[in-house]
This record gives structure tokens, C-alpha cells and sequence, in this order.
């Protein structure tokens, strides 16, 4: 190990340090004083960001080619670095109001993390199973940690069964890899299936189709879908949110970098897979949407639709896809993170918020709160100046080049589905009278801070997106 290997992980090293120093602080913090820890967690955040910085804009590989310090790397880190900062800011308040006084709750939140920064920079198949099992693991304990909530322990050990089997499907995929190839380093993959023609072997195409389905069930596509409504709807509201943002951007992050270096060669071969699953994932996803009358769950289905539009840049197997993807997972992060945000605003003593009903007459009671979910419903849906609208314009753009015009007019009409049920959710607010004898939303400093950066951000990078577009197409150079 030299200190070019070191400096490949060194944002991971510091958020880990943090982490464990937190371990050790915690037995020595008072019960009623836990949401210190949560504050010093946004500090290991921001000394691994600091770190990150003058990282940026270099390229360089550490511990034998198994990890990857480049660009596209450092895009996704990032991402990661924002979504655990917004959970822990929008954990607080929901701790305090749960009487969850868990000092490892913050703890597991960055190891989490550190599994997610590491996932996309991983250029070797067994690092890459170890950083996701690193994050896997995490989760297993977050969706959980409701100890006296039946729903919480109910969707821990289902997405613990459904993660050993994810697991399970990966590793499996991977043997046949190295089986054929002699190799697990994406690279030397890549290389190896160049210098041979195994366009008919059936045994690749097994592995591929192994590695597809393990990755499905992390980003909660059709037909893997099936733990995603209630894991949700049972896990703790900011979990929900972290493992429907944070999560789901690193799988994909590591799926392109797996399929587009190792597996691209190959295109023709897989890009039919991942149009049909596309298909269906957006889809089924927005349908069952239609139906839903508590927001996790209608949040759920609506994660698994966008999945599936995130799918559409990877089936197109292009530079201006894989810009597409890299441009909507930031902005999905963003709006979708304020979605969850309204549901733990709105998490008070005598009401979960988890209800389409709980935002009942919002819009006469707090008239800027509403405002701010009708914003993210505009953007989740895809209507301009939002940036969810930058995101499906790139997504629709890259499969109309590619000539793939049945993709995006399946996109574009799952679209003006999504429409109805978010503003579902914009009736209930707007055209009833407000609930009676409901205490007053679940506000805090940290609360309206995470608000007002989401809302900020889904505003900004729907009105000036070039800084996120040369950023993604920066790292889409060091992907192809």
C-alpha cells in the first residue's frame, strides 16, 4: 500500500475516522443530548468534503487497480456526501418526536456513506461487492432501529431477505465473470471480451443477466420490485428517503460503470434486457402509483418509476445517455429528498404525516410549506423551469438521437401519468378545509435548513443547469 492508494480513499478515511469517533463518543453523551452526535455527523461530512475538493479534477488508481479515484467518481461521491448531510438535518427533528435517543443511528447513517462513495469508484468486481455489502449492512440496521414499531422490524427483515438474495445474485454473476474471463477488474473484463468473440456464449450472457437482476432488486426495478412499498412505508422516514436517494444513485452509478466499460463491447446483447426492464419498471411504477393514499408508499412506486427513466440513458449505451443519467440522478436526488422532507415536516406527536389526508388544508395553514411540495411535485413530474424537467429533457433527448423513439414516448406518457397522482396530494392541500385539533408542523432550524436547500436547488438547477451538465459530461469522459 503506497500513498497514492491512500489518497484514492481518503475522503472515505476521514468520514470513517469520524464515524468511529462518534462510536466513541456516544456511551458518553446524555440520552436527551444524542442530537449533538447528529451535528458532529454533518461535520465528518463537511471535513470529507473539504477533502474531496482538491481531489478534484485528478485521475488515479489505488490498491491495484481496485479503486478508482476519477471524475466520475468524485461526481457521485459527492452526491453521497449531500444526500447523508440532508437525512441527518431532516433526522433531527423526527429523532426528537420518535424518542429515538440512538447515538448509532448517526454512526450507521456514515457508513452507509462510505459504502456509497466507494461503490461507484470501485473498478474491480470484489471491492465492488464489499463496498455494497458495506452499505447493505447499514441499512439492515437502519430500517430497523424502530425497535417498538411492528412496521420497522417488519421491513428491516425484508429487506434483509431480499439483500442476501441480492447478494447472492451478484456473486453468482460475478463467478461466471471470472470463470470465463480469469479476471474480476472491470478493466481486464473489457479487454478479455475485445480479444475474444463470445457474442454466443451462453454463459456470459447468464452472468450479465445475473449482475442485471442483483442490480435490479438494489434500484427497485421491475420485476425485483416487490420489498420497495413496504420497506418504506415500515422504515423510519428519513431512512426511507436515504435509501430512495443514496442508495439507489450509487447502484446505479456502479451498474454504468460495470456495464459501459466491461460490458459495452457487448451492447448488442443486453441493451434489449435493460429497454424492457425500463419499460416496465416506469411503467408499473406510475400505475400502481395511482392507487396509493399513504405518501411513502406513493413515494415508493414513484421511486421505482424513475428508476426506471434513469434505466432509459443506460439502454441507450451512448456519451449523451450516460450525461442524461448522471444529469437526473443528481436532480431525482434533490426532488425527491424534498418530497420526504414534507412527510417528516409533517410528523407530530398525534400524526405520522405519512398520509395523503395529513395535508389537509396545508395551503391556508402554511401557505409556503405547501408551495414548496407543489414545487417538488413540478419537478418530480417533469414540468419546466424545474430541474426535473433538465433531467427528463436529457434522458428523452439521448433516446430520440439514438433513434430508440418508442423509449421516450413510453417515457413521456408515464410523465403525464405521474402528473395525476402528485397532484393528488396538490387537491387535498389546496380544495379542503384544514384537519381539526392537529398540533403545529414539526419545525426546527435544521428542518427549514434542508428545506430551503432542496427547494433552492430544484429551482436552480431548473433555471441554470450548466454547471451540473459540464460537471456530468467532465465525468462521463472517464467512464467511456
Amino acid at each position: 500500500m503506497n500513498l497514492s492508494s491512500l489518497l484514492t480513499i481518503l475522503p472515505e478515511l476521514v468520514l470513517t475516522a469520524a464515524a468511529l469517533l462518534l462510536c466513541l463518543m456516544e456511551p458518553f453523551v446524555a440520552k436527551g443530548q444524542k442530537w449533538q452526535l447528529g451535528y458532529f455527523s454533518i461535520g465528518g461530512l463537511i471535513a470529507s468534503g473539504l477533502v474531496l475538493i482538491p481531489l478534484t479534477g485528478r485521475e488515479m488508481s489505488g490498491f491495484n487497480g481496485m479503486v478508482m479515484l476519477d471524475s466520475y467518481a468524485i461526481f457521485f461521491k459527492a452526491l453521497a456526501l449531500f444526500a447523508s448531510a440532508i437525512v441527518i438535518l431532516i433526522s433531527l427533528r423526527y429523532i426528537q418526536i420518535e424518542k429515538m435517543n440512538m447515538g448509532e443511528y448517526y454512526a450507521l447513517i456514515l457508513f452507509a456513506t462510505i459504502g456509497m462513495m466507494l461503490t461507484p469508484a470501485t473498478t474491480d468486481l470484489i471491492a465492488f461487492y464489499l463496498s455494497l455489502e458495506l452499505m447493505s449492512i447499514s441499512f439492515y440496521v437502519l430500517i430497523a432501529i424502530k425497535r417498538t414499531d411492528p412496521k420497522s422490524l417488519e421491513a428491516g427483515i425484508k429487506y434483509f431477505l431480499t439483500g442476501i438474495f441480492t447478494s447472492g445474485l451478484i456473486l453468482y454473476g460475478i463467478a461466471f465473470l471470472y470463470g470465463i474471463t480469469g479476471t474480476t477488474h472491470v478493466g481486464a473484463i473489457h479487454a478479455y471480451l475485445m480479444s475474444h468473440d463470445l457474442s454466443s456464449d451462453s454463459l456470459l450472457l447468464f452472468a450479465i443477466i445475473l449482475i442485471t437482476a442483483g442490480f435490479g432488486f438494489k434500484i427497485a426495478a421491475v420485476p425485483f420490485h416487490m420489498w420497495a412499498p413496504d420497506v418504506y412505508e415500515g422504515a423510519p422516514t428519513p431512512i426511507a428517503a436515504f435509501l430512495s436517494t443514496g442508495s439507489k444513485v450509487a447502484a446505479f452509478a456502479a451498474m454504468l460503470r460495470i456495464f459501459m466499460t466491461g460490458f459495452i463491447d457487448h451492447y448488442p446483447d443486453w441493451w434489449g434486457l435493460i429497454w424492457l426492464i425500463a419499460v416496465l419498471t416506469m411503467t408499473m411504477g406510475n400505475l400502481v402509483a395511482l392507487v396509493q393514499s399513504n405518501l411513502k408508499r406513493l413515494l415508493a412506486y414513484s421511486s421505482i418509476g424513475h428508476a426506471g427513466y434513469i434505466l432509459m440513458g443506460l439502454a441507450v449505451g451512448s456519451n449523451e445517455g450516460m450525461v442524461a443519467v448522471l444529469v437526473y440522478s443528481a436532480v431525482y436526488l434533490l426532488m425527491t429528498l424534498g418530497a420526504f422532507t414534507m412527510v417528516v415536516l409533517l410528523c407530530r406527536k398525534h400524526c405520522k404525516g405519512d398520509q395523503i389526508s395529513d395535508f389537509r388544508g396545508l395551503a391556508r395553514t402554511d401557505p409556503w410549506i405547501a408551495g414548496a411540495f407543489v414545487l417538488f411535485a413540478l419537478s418530480l413530474t417533469g414540468i419546466p423551469p424545474t430541474a426535473g424537467f433538465i433531467g427528463k429533457l436529457f434522458l428523452f433527448s439521448a433516446a430520440i438521437q439514438r433513434e430508440f423513439y418508442w423509449l421516450a414516448i413510453v417515457g413521456a406518457l408515464n410523465s403525464v401519468v405521474s402528473l395525476y397522482y402528485y397532484f393528488k396530494v396538490v387537491v387535498v392541500m389546496y380544495m379542503q378545509d384544514p384537519q381539526d385539533g392537529m398540533e403545529p408542523l414539526a419545525f426546527s432550524k435544521a428542518l427549514v435548513v434542508a428545506l430551503a436547500i432542496v427547494s433552492f436547488g430544484t429551482i436552480f438547477l431548473g433555471i441554470y443547469p450548466e454547471p451540473l451538465i459540464q460537471s456530468a459530461v467532465q465525468s462521463v469522459k472517464h467512464l467511456l
